[in-house]
């Protein structure tokens, strides 16, 4: 670790303006655009997945449940409390985009890549990455294929308007491999079109791919090695309402610093006792932080008390005991060899 090692009398007047500073005062915002819209609805309008196993699936009872869900579930709690409600909205990878521009939806949390285009030219805000993932392919065993270079000439399934549509072109055009994509709308049909032999090979997210793997016959197929882009899947918001922006920000960030101080949601309540004073200030304890993004003190307990801590919700939906059976790998904290890194809450 590189330690800077100031001259001491260098040090006294810069320890002397530290100590003499006064604290920051957080001023309570007015209620945004968003906000408001959320407020006066009493629930939040949320993107849903048209299936993808470990990010956004419905259960038996059509209540939506994966990584994503559980991300509206928890910006819904920071902002309507503990009896937050919302509303799905399933959409296609081609429909996001246009559904979160026109206010159909007020997040849109669904295995969404960060792309420099949608953020800047389709007017979009990312926030923090919930899950690093990459482009891979699956093909059936049965094809002796062993590595990505040796598709040259197949036929491969893509969603049309996700990134895995230009990130196949590009792989190949870079690559020399020629491919012949076949594209489908949705992805239950380009799931539908790969099971029923219409191509080679299914091209898709890595994580998306090893949930899909465990709906097809038990070692008929094979996931290869190759990864061919850089995916961090975020939610995102319109641009130009910061204020909404703030609040999906560091309801990500809460359930990321949850996890790094130990706060679960089954002993979030007893945390509200601890000295820590950024886990004060974290569960509304202490500080005007909340507030100052137009919420109450205790946002961020209410987003760990309904999903629990990042951790938690990897676990339940990608970790070594779902179906899924994912390492943390890039997705664990930064203090355990991951990039999962939240600011302080100070």
């Amino acid at each position: 670790m590189l330690r800077l090692r100031l001259p001491a009398l260098a040090a006294l007047p810069l320890l002397a303006t530290m100590a003499l500073a006064p604290p920051i005062q957080a001023q309570p915002a007015p209620a945004g655009s968003t906000l408001a819209a959320v407020r006066a609805k009493g629930l939040l309008d949320c993107s849903a997945n048209q299936g993808s196993q470990g990010f956004g699936v419905p259960d038996s009872r059509g209540e939506q449940q994966g990584l994503d869900p559980d991300i509206c579930r928890a910006v819904a709690a920071a902002v309507l409390g503990p009896d937050a409600r919302i509303r799905w909205t399933v959409l296609t990878s081609a429909t996001r985009v246009t559904a979160l521009q026109s206010g159909q939806v007020d997040l849109v949390a669904r295995t969404f890549t960060w792309t420099h285009a949608r953020e800047i030219s389709a007017g979009l805000q990312f926030g923090p990455v919930t899950f690093y993932d990459g482009q891979g392919f699956i093909v059936p065993k049965r094809s002796g294929v062993k590595r990505a270079v040796e598709l040259d000439g197949a036929s491969i399934c893509v969603s049309a308007g996700s990134t895995n549509e230009l990130n196949l072109a590009d792989w190949a055009r870079t690559n020399g491999v020629r491919v012949n994509p076949v594209v489908f709308e949705n992805p239950t049909d380009t799931r539908s079109a790969y099971t029923n032999s219409r191509c080679d090979a299914y091209t898709l997210d890595a994580s998306q791919l090893a949930g899909f793997i465990t709906s097809l016959p038990r070692d008929e197929h094979v996931i290869l090695p190759d990864i061919i882009s850089k995916e961090p899947l975020t939610p995102a918001v319109r641009k130009g309402d910061g204020q909404w922006y703030d609040i999906v920000r560091w309801t990500v960030f809460a359930l990321i610093l949850a996890e790094e101080h130990g706060i679960t949601r089954a002993n979030v309540d007893a945390m509200l006792e601890s000295q820590n004073p950024e886990v004060r200030r974290l569960l509304g304890v202490a500080g005007d932080h909340g507030p100052a993004m137009g919420l109450d003190r205790r946002w961020a307990y209410h987003a760990i008390k309904a999903v629990g801590n990042y951790g938690e919700i990897f676990e339940r939906h990608l970790g070594q005991d779902s179906p899924l059976g994912l390492e943390r790998g890039l997705n664990a904290l930064w203090n355990k060899g991951g990039l999962m890194y939240a600011p302080p809450i100070r």
